[in-house]
């Protein structure tokens, strides 16, 4: 499997990435090859443009990590939502049910998702403190990924056809 991870923020580098970081360390741990990792500003056409950079690298999965919220300058949702052709409304729901239970009302306000862009490459847009990338990756991403991928493959046709 391999990842590509895009951190979106004015403020961070990949020095103090904390979320970047712990992304790809987890990844790497599940024995994932990370093939981009990018911090690109809170700018809708710079988010898209780093999208696209990296679904250019031929990834299985790509994550973006922050601009998830409501605030004005949160535009990673807006920028990604049309770029993706399938959308799983799940991903947000449970994540915002989990971010209810740790934070209460707060957690409401995120708009993380998660979907297939048209090459099938998953992706999770999740916000960008180092809590909420812990609670979307050990609940969420990790325990899923794999079957998420597996329904969306060739493999799977292959076989289901083969079935039929």
């Amino acid at each position: 499997m391999k990842f590509a991870i895009i951190t979106v923020s004015d403020s961070r580098t990949k020095a103090n990435d904390k979320s970047g970081q712990l992304i790809k360390a987890k990844f790497l741990a599940a024995e994932a090859e990370c093939l981009d990792y990018v911090i690109v500003k809170d700018d809708l056409v710079k988010i898209q443009a780093a999208y696209l950079q990296a679904e250019l690298t031929e990834p299985d999965l790509i994550i973006l990590n922050g601009g998830t919220g409501i605030a004005k300058r949160d535009v990673t949702i807006p920028a990604i939502t049309p770029l993706l052709t399938t959308q799983i409304p799940g991903f947000g729901e449970a994540f915002r049910q989990l971010s209810f239970t740790e934070v209460g009302t707060r957690g409401l306000a995120s708009r993380a998702l998660c979907g297939f862009n048209y090459r099938n490459q998953l992706t999770y847009c999740v916000p960008g403190s180092v809590n909420a990338v812990t609670l979307a990756l050990e609940k969420l991403i990790l325990p899923d990924y794999q079957h998420l991928l597996f329904e969306r493959s060739e493999a799977r046709k292959e076989m289901h056809h083969h079935v039929n």
